[in-house]
């Protein structure tokens, strides 16, 4: 999606300090967006918010339970009438709005899930970037992501894939890949 800078997992909501995959506590894995207000507006993300998950099924545990975090009274607002909408067009919606507290970042491993499946361009990514906390902040690391898991469209990764440090063979590859979603 246009506009989204960076993307990191990690678990939001709770009250214990330092939470893992594995001593989750009470909080809820979840998806941090950061983004550019110049090219993208918080409302489009909410509209993305809502389609991508099933906001009228209640889930078995805090874990997995589908959360709307906001930061500040504006975003506050947006997302409440985001849900009211949603509400007037399918019914009731469970979906929770919640302040957003403290974000606790989820270990290497769950990051970048879908960029990480295709090895090749990962450790060209990972090469460049430096660091593991450089690969998880990386913009590019985020935007490939998010083609690899569908989203996004052969004429945008044309476009932006003469910016990115990648071999000419990750390169066809990753045009596979997009072309076969879109078919």
């Amino acid at each position: 999606m246009e506009g989204i800078v960076r993307t990191r997992v990690g678990y939001a909501g709770g009250t214990a300090d330092n939470p893992t995959y594995h001593n989750l506590a009470d909080h809820t894995e979840c998806l941090q967006v950061e983004y550019d207000e110049s090219m993208i507006s918080y409302e489009r993300i909410l509209e993305w918010f809502w389609k991508l998950h099933n906001s009228t099924r209640r889930v078995w545990s805090r874990q997995y339970m589908p959360v709307l975090f906001y930061h500040d009274e504006q975003q506050k607002a947006l997302a409440i009438a985001s849900k009211e909408l949603q509400q007037s067009l399918l019914g009731k919606v469970i979906t929770p709005i919640e302040q957003y507290e403290k974000f606790f970042l989820a270990e290497f491993y769950h990051q970048k899930y879908y960029l990480q499946q295709v090895r090749e361009v990962a450790q060209e990514i990972q090469k460049h970037e430096g660091t593991p906390q450089q690969f998880v902040d990386s913009t590019v690391a985020a935007r490939l992501n998010g083609y690899i898991a569908g989203y996004g469209n052969l004429p945008q990764l044309l476009l932006e894939l003469p910016d990115w440090k990648l071999s000419d063979a990750a390169k066809k590859l990753l045009i596979v890949r997009v072309s076969s979603y879109q078919s």
